[in-house]
């Protein structure tokens, strides 16, 4: 395994560095991922809860490690840990060795049905509409497959992507979204946002953010895609986000728009899907026109995980597309 090969770059530091990595051919692969996984940690302990090891075994493969590349990878004396220099050059390398792995795993793979654990995040909206359906077909498709699912906001999700943690995730980001190059992500469908108000609370006509200004809002809280989408919109027109209350939870949002706190801002699929939509009126915004993209993210390379995230990407794509035939009928 030549220095080359990873692409290092010739400096004299990388150099000695490449030159001790070729010397160096006593480490494991199981050491180079508990390295990573503390550098990305930032935490011993918090490597070992994610490897599933103890904490004296992290520091095994870690010493370990850096007596066969014969250097110090970790700046100990600070909290929380840190990669010395030279670590920081190492995790860079041992990351692109990770990925050659998984390129040569996908290689080798069989046609044997996946098994073990799929970690999957969804995006809470997603959640709501499509979820369930989703991981029943999952169940059925692949019985040895152990399908775990947690939400969040689709930022903090598709950092866990990046990060390893998560297999794969379904997210709410804008359309013209950009992604890392070791990311793959295609788009499954695009919700329209309605921006909702109690009934009779404004006249059916259209107006403008500035016109709603005085009003204000009832929102998800801060790191929310839909409401991070506003601020901007807003911020570019020179207004301030005047943030009444932000609640957690698209059917208690409603209820409080219901009641008069303020103005929301709902997928409109779960606005006709509310137990409180006769009681709140959509309004119309000229210059605000909130579109979304639904994103199935996950790294290029899968392996045998490839197929059910692909049939779990397509299942909730149909089940917008048919949430979006319902409304039509």
């Amino acid at each position: 395994m030549r220095a080359h090969r990873y692409g290092y770059h010739r400096t004299h530091e990388s150099c000695a560095l490449g030159a001790l990595i070729e010397s160096s051919l006593t480490m494991k692969i199981d050491e180079i991922d508990a390295y990573v996984t503390v550098i990305r940690c930032q935490s011993l302990q918090q490597a070992a809860l994610s490897l599933g090891l103890t904490q004296p075994a992290i520091t095994r493969r870690l010493q370990n490690f850096e007596e066969a590349l014969g250097v110090e990878l970790l700046d100990r004396n600070t909290r929380p840990l840190k990669a010395t220099a030279t670590g920081r050059i190492v995790y860079e390398q041992c990351r692109v060795i990770q990925r050659e792995l998984d390129v040569l795993r996908e290689i080798v793979a069989t046609d044997t049905p996946p098994v073990g654990t799929l970690r999957l995040g969804v995006a809470q909206t997603i959640a709501d509409i499509a979820l369930t359906d989703a991981m029943r077909g999952l169940k059925a498709a692949y019985p040895d497959l152990q399908a775990r699912a947690s939400t969040g906001w689709g930022s903090q999700l598709l950092q866990r992507v990046e990060q390893g943690e998560l297999d794969a995730a379904a997210i709410l980001l804008p359309s013209n979204k950009t992604f890392g190059e070791t990311l793959s992500a295609r788009s499954l469908g695009r919700i329209k946002l309605a921006v909702v108000a109690q009934k009779g609370m404004l006249r059916r006509r259209a107006r403008t953010l500035a016109e709603c200004q005085p009003i204000g809002w009832v929102l998800n809280p801060d790191g929310c895609g839909f409401r991070d989408g506003l601020q901007r919109t807003l911020t570019g027109l020179g207004l301030a986000l005047k943030l009444n209350l932000e609640t957690l939870g698209t059917e208690l949002q409603l209820q409080l728009v219901a009641d008069g706190n303020g103005l929301g801002l709902v997928p409109l699929p779960l606005l006709q899907a509310s137990a409180h939509a006769d009681a709140l009126d959509i309004v119309s915004i000229s210059d605000f026109k909130p579109l979304i993209d639904i994103w199935l993210v996950h790294p290029r390379v899968l392996g045998k995980l490839q197929q059910p995230v692909e049939r779990f990407g397509a299942a909730i794509e149909r089940q917008f597309r048919e949430a979006r035939a319902q409304r039509a009928a």
